[in-house]
């Protein structure tokens, strides 16, 4: 888990150390902005804007019984917050999994990608497709209740 906050932690440190240079210089606004663009940076690739993250064996269950789509991801990732953003709200009908915290997740993206882990990885009945089009991973989707 500490791991997944790492990057943003930085981004927050580093915005508010930019930011000081231009405050104390006579340019509060400037500064606001740069820190403005630091805390969004940490925000999106925080594990904040991803649904809760199960275990592997855990979505895998689920999946089978409701067919949803497993997503492998790790904080960080800008193809992982690309499908996030694009899938919208319906991204909490997917089950996700942070490889980061799940090393069987880890596992599974490896065997799906010759050792890389290489995500998002998404798997819809058992099948494993790498850093698919988001408009493909919404069709597999449920529709919304």
């Amino acid at each position: 888990m500490i791991r997944a906050w790492i990057l943003p932690t930085l981004m927050v440190i580093s915005g508010s150390l930019v930011a000081i240079g231009p405050i104390t210089g006579g340019s509060p606004g400037q500064g606001a902005a740069l820190l403005l663009v630091f805390l969004l940076l940490a925000v999106v690739n925080s594990p904040l804007i991803f649904p809760r993250s199960t275990g592997v064996v855990e979505a895998q269950r689920r999946s089978a019984v409701d067919g949803r789509p497993i997503v492998y991801w790790r904080p960080g990732c800008k193809f992982c917050v690309r499908l996030r953003i694009r899938l919208g709200r319906r991204a909490r009908q997917a089950h996700w999994v942070n490889i980061w915290r799940d090393p069987d997740g880890a596992a599974v993206v490896r065997a799906a990608n010759d050792g890389n882990e290489t995500v998002p990885t998404v798997v819809v009945a058992g099948r494993p497709f790498t850093n698919p089009d988001p408009a493909w991973v919404r069709e597999r989707l449920s529709p919304p209740a």
